[in-house]
């Protein structure tokens, strides 16, 4: 995907989806049941992340970088 073709906003909105992801995951995960997404468990999102937060911080966007050792309790 090429990033440096979205807006400001198209990068924050692809960025809160991978959170709004990895809390589902997390939540499901927390009553023992399988995880939808799979973000901590597969690369490519990780990379994903790295890639979509490094085009946010060249653009100077302020941004809360997804931090993938704790798990999100967010409910």
């Amino acid at each position: 995907m090429d990033l440096e073709a979205l807006t400001n906003d198209g990068l924050t909105r692809m960025h809160e989806g991978v959170r709004g992801a990895l809390e589902a995951d997390d939540a499901l995960e927390r009553d023992n049941r399988q995880a939808l997404f799979r973000v901590r468990k597969t690369p490519d999102w990780q990379q994903y992340v790295a890639d979509l937060e490094a085009e946010m911080h060249r653009r100077g966007m302020q941004f809360q970088a997804i931090d993938w050792s704790e798990i999100c309790y967010a409910a």
